[in-house]
Parts: C-alpha cells; structure tokens; sequence
C-alpha cells in the first residue's frame, strides 16, 4: 500500500528535534556521520538563540543574521533531507520521526 505523501514541516519544534535526535541517539551505530551532523545542527540551534542576549546587550547587529541562521538551520536541513529523500537522491530513515 503506497503511503500519502504529507508535505515537510514548515517549523522546527523543539518536540520534532527531540524526536530525531532521539531517532539519532537509538541508531547511532548504523548512522555515525548523520548522528554527528545532527548534533552541529543542534549546537547551531542553541548557540543561535542564546547568542541573542550578549548580541543585544554588547550593541553588536552584525551578530544578529548569525542568531537567526543558528535558529534556522536545523529546519533548512531537515527540509533539504526530505526534499533529497523525496527525490529519491539520499534516504532519510528518520522522516517518519517528524510526519
């Protein structure tokens, strides 16, 4: 039975990271780069949002595209692997931790 398609989450929930970290976490093992790639992604997301406070209060707006990058792209790569994974160019084990 051919599964619908749903389209790719347009937010990261911190509910949704957990899950594939979580998914990450359990195949370690059989996923060791994607499992390292997925904890930058995470790095990225926390340094992202508690950059925000030192780059206001040290007046520094040349930090703050580098805030909202950090905070966006573990949601950019989750929609690029689905996409690469749709296309049938990369498989993603994980996509049904976020569907």
């Amino acid at each position: 039975m051919a599964q619908a398609h749903t389209p790719p989450p347009r937010h990261s929930t911190i509910a949704r990271l957990h899950r594939i970290k979580k998914w990450h976490v359990n195949h370690k093992e059989d996923h060791p780069l994607e499992y390292q790639i997925w904890d930058v992604m995470l790095t990225f997301w926390v340094m992202g949002w508690i950059a925000w406070v030192p780059a206001m209060a040290l007046d520094a707006p040349w930090a703050y595209p580098l805030c909202i990058a950090g905070v966006c792209l573990p949601g950019l790569y989750m929609r690029l692997r689905l996409r690469a994974h749709e296309s049938l160019r990369l498989r993603c084990d994980w996509v049904d931790e976020i569907r």
